[in-house]
C-alpha cells in the first residue's frame, strides 16, 4: 500500500484530522497558532515527528517556510511526486453569523484563506480539503492582486486552472456527524488523473444522523452540581451559579427558561439591589433540548446554559464533554490528557475536580471549533482507496469507494 501523507493549516485539536490518522496517512506537518490547543494533538501522536507540530501563524513566511521545508523532507524520503492532501479550516468569525462582535477589519481575518490557497500553489498537493461556516464561499477576501473577492472567486481565480473542484453547503449531520452543524465543504482534485476521478467521488458518505435519546440516553444521568461519573471523569455536570439552577431544574422538553412564571426562575440579575431581567436575544438560549430530535449543534460557548442549546434534555446541566464527543462523532481512543484515562478515573474527587478546572474549558473550545471526526474519516477512506486501487479500472475503483 502507497504511503500517503497530508498537512493541515489551522487545525486546532486535530479532532477532524483524527480521521486521516485511522485511515493510516502521515500528517508531514500541522500549523495552530494556540499551543494548548497543539498538545491535544501531540497526546494524540497525530503526527510522524516532533518538528511537524508548527505552533505558528499562517501569515508568517517562517510558518510557511516550515511546512514546505517538511513537505520537501518527505516528499524526498517517500520519492513522492508531492503531497498527497493538503486541509484548511481558517478562523470563521469573520463569516460566522453567530458572530454578534464582529470587528472592521474582519476581511483581514478572512484574507487567511489566501495563506491556504498559495501554498496549495506551492505544493501542488493531488487534493485539496477546505471547510468553513455556511457563508464561507460568498465572504469577502482580499485576493494576491489586492482586490477583494470572494472566497469562492478567489478559489477559482488561484486555483481553477489546476484542479476540479466540487464545493456544497451541507448538515453535518447527513454526513457522518451526530448532531446539526451547517458548514461549507469545498474539495479539490488535481487534474492530473487518467482517470476520470470527479471530486464528487471524494465528497464524505451521506449518513443518518441518531436522535439524541438514541445518541447519549445510555449514560448516567448527573443531577447534582460538580457530580463525576465514577466510570468516566469526562461525563460530568459542569457546575455554575447556584442561583441559575432553578431557572432550568423544571424545564420541560423544549421550553425555555424565559417561558416560566415564576419571577425568580427567569434568567435575570441583581443590580444594586434592583431585578433586571436578562435579554431573549436568541430563542435558544436557557432552552432544554429534546431527546426525539437531533443533537444540537456543537458551539464554542458549550459550558454555560446561556449559549444554544446547551441544556441537557433531562438533567438541569450543560452537556458534558463525553456527550459532546458523541455529537462529533469522536472515537472514545482520541485522548485530551496524557494519563491514561483509567488513572483519571481512579483519582479522588479533589483531584478530579482539579484536573477538570485545568482542563475543561481548553477541552470544550476544541470542541466547538472541531470537523466531526467521521466526515473527514469518510474523505480519507475513499482517497485511500483511489490512490492504492489506481491499477484497476475506473468503475471497479468507484465500487470500493461505495463499499
Amino acid at each position: 500500500m502507497k504511503k500517503l501523507g497530508y498537512v493541515s493549516l489551522f487545525s486546532s485539536a486535530g479532532i477532524g484530522c483524527y480521521g486521516f490518522k485511522q485511515h493510516n496517512f502521515e500528517c508531514v506537518a500541522t500549523t495552530e497558532i494556540i499551543d494548548r490547543r497543539l498538545k491535544i494533538q501531540k497526546i494524540n501522536k497525530v503526527a510522524i515527528n516532533d518538528e511537524a507540530y508548527i505552533n505558528g501563524d499562517m501569515r508568517l513566511q517562517d510558518t510557511k517556510d516550515k511546512v514546505m521545508q517538511l513537505v520537501e523532507e518527505w516528499i524526498t524520503k517517500n520519492r513522492k511526486d508531492c503531497i498527497d492532501v493538503l486541509i484548511a479550516t481558517p478562523p470563521c468569525q469573520g463569516m460566522s453569523v453567530a458572530n454578534h462582535k464582529k470587528k472592521n477589519d474582519e476581511i483581514a481575518r478572512n484574507s487567511l484563506i489566501m495563506d491556504s490557497i498559495n501554498l496549495i500553489n506551492d505544493l501542488e498537493p493531488n487534493y485539496f480539503i477546505f471547510e468553513n461556516v455556511g457563508s464561507f464561499l460568498n465572504t469577502l477576501c482580499t485576493d494576491n492582486d489586492g482586490v477583494n473577492r470572494s472566497i469562492g472567486e478567489a478559489i477559482n481565480t488561484n486555483l481553477g486552472n489546476k484542479y476540479n473542484y466540487f464545493s456544497k453547503v451541507v448538515n453535518f449531520a447527513d454526513y457522518g456527524s451526530n448532531s446539526s452543524r451547517t458548514r461549507t465543504l469545498v474539495v479539490g482534485v488535481k487534474k492530473k488523473y487518467n482517470i476520470d476521478i470527479s471530486p464528487v467521488d471524494i465528497f464524505p458518505d451521506k449518513t443518518s444522523a441518531p436522535t439524541l435519546k438514541e445518541l447519549i440516553g445510555d449514560l448516567p444521568s448527573l443531577k447534582k452540581m460538580g457530580e463525576i461519573s465514577k466510570d468516566d471523569i469526562f461525563h460530568s455536570f459542569k457546575p455554575y451559579k447556584e442561583h441559575m439552577f432553578e431557572w432550568v431544574v423544571d424545564l420541560k422538553e423544549g421550553q425555555s427558561a424565559f417561558e416560566n412564571k415564576e419571577k425568580k426562575k427567569i434568567p435575570h440579575q441583581i443590580i444594586n439591589g434592583v431585578y433586571k431581567k436578562n435579554q431573549n436575544k436568541n430563542g435558544d438560549k436557557y432552552r432544554r433540548t429534546e431527546w426525539n430530535k437531533l443533537a444540537p449543534c456543537v458551539h464554542t460557548r458549550n459550558d454555560i446554559l446561556a449559549s444554544q442549546n446547551t441544556i441537557h434534555p433531562k438533567d438541569p446541566r450543560v452537556f458534558s464533554i463525553r456527550e459532546l464527543m458523541r455529537f462529533l462523532s469522536i472515537p472514545k481512543s482520541f485522548k485530551w490528557s496524557e494519563i491514561p484515562l483509567s488513572k483519571l478515573n481512579d483519582l479522588s474527587k479533589i483531584d478530579k475536580e482539579k484536573f477538570l478546572r485545568e482542563n475543561e474549558i481548553n477541552i470544550r473550545q476544541c470542541l466547538g471549533e472541531a470537523v466531526p471526526t467521521q466526515v473527514f474519516k469518510s474523505i480519507a477512506k475513499k482517497i485511500y482507496a483511489i490512490e492504492n486501487y489506481s491499477f484497476l479500472k475506473e468503475s471497479e475503483i468507484k465500487k470500493i469507494i461505495k463499499n
